[in-house]
């Protein structure tokens, strides 16, 4: 799951330098679509993997795809090491300028000129600590079976949702995905029900279930009330983005449809059954549903 390329290729503006490609909750994006853009524009690719430690696109790594790519290791992650993150880059030119903002000893251990920074960085000190570095590595090394466990799960139960009206995001046989948030989508047309009600139904039933946690960044204050230009300085008028009058319907129109459930990492078939069960009842019961909701 990533940016739509035939509508990225419609936001490619003079001042683009690059595309930052979102592996969401661990569902790889159309990369030749993406790369084909990139490189007609001149453009980098930027992967940010955060949500996607081990997924892989005909059969190579996310992360490997592009010119750079970050994970976060952050607690809630597939391998969580409090705080943190991992940063690839093809060039040693673009891993260097990294390290001149971020770490001094590395910084120190730099065979260019650059050495000579050492002693200051460029003023952001943002290298992991050293026991998160050392709880990642363990994590890492756990992380294949963790995923296979999860995917087991999560594909054993996506089969009885789609069968319900649910889109699971299983991805193509070329993609093998990984599942840092289990989202599902319930089709209009197979789920004739508000997602309030939806929601309440399943609860009712003992699922943990939400709408997805994240509020679509084309919303967020900090760009709606141009917060943005503190951080961008220099920005022509003529050129600043008015994301105030920023609507993406299609985003906000599928976000509305979405729902969030447990990854069930360490879940048995019974539970995942039990789950199951709740959608079967809840859809079996849609008009009844339906119609107390328009009374209420």
């Amino acid at each position: 799951m990533g940016p739509d390329p035939e509508d990225l290729a419609a936001k490619i503006g003079p001042r683009t330098r690059a595309l930052v490609v979102v592996r969401l909750w661990g569902l790889p994006a159309k990369m030749p679509e993406i790369l084909a853009l990139a490189k007609r524009h001149d453009l980098k690719v930027i992967e940010d993997a955060s949500h996607a430690h081990g997924a892989t696109w005909r059969g190579q790594k996310c992360g490997a795809l592009g010119d750079m790519a970050v994970f976060s290791l952050q607690g809630d992650k597939l391998a969580p090491a409090g705080e943190g993150g991992v940063l690839l880059c093809r060039r040693e030119e673009d891993f260097e300028q990294a390290t001149l903002l971020g770490d001094i000893t590395r910084i120190i251990e730099l065979e260019t000129p650059n050495r000579r920074f050492a002693a200051t960085s460029f003023g952001i000190k943002t290298r992991i600590a050293p026991m998160s570095a050392a709880l990642a590595l363990s994590q890492l090394r756990a992380l294949d079976e963790r995923n296979a466990k999860r995917n087991e799960n999560l594909r054993y139960l996506s089969r009885k949702l789609e069968a319900l009206g649910f889109d699971t995001f299983l991805g193509p046989p070329h993609v093998e995905r990984v599942y840092f948030e289990f989202l599902v989508r319930a089709r209009p047309d197979r789920v004739p029900l508000a997602m309030d009600v939806l929601l309440d139904a399943l609860r009712a039933e003992g699922c943990l279930v939400a709408q997805p946690r994240y509020p679509l960044l084309h919303q967020q204050p900090f760009f709606v009330e141009g917060a943005w230009r503190r951080v961008a300085r220099g920005v022509p008028d003529e050129l600043a983005p008015d994301y105030a009058r920023c609507a993406l319907p299609r985003t906000e129109r599928a976000n509305l449809e979405l729902l969030r459930l447990p990854s069930f990492p360490f879940a048995t078939k019974e539970l995942l059954d039990q789950y199951a069960h709740a959608f079967e009842k809840t859809i079996a019961h849609a008009e009844e549903l339906g119609q107390h909701a328009v009374r209420g």
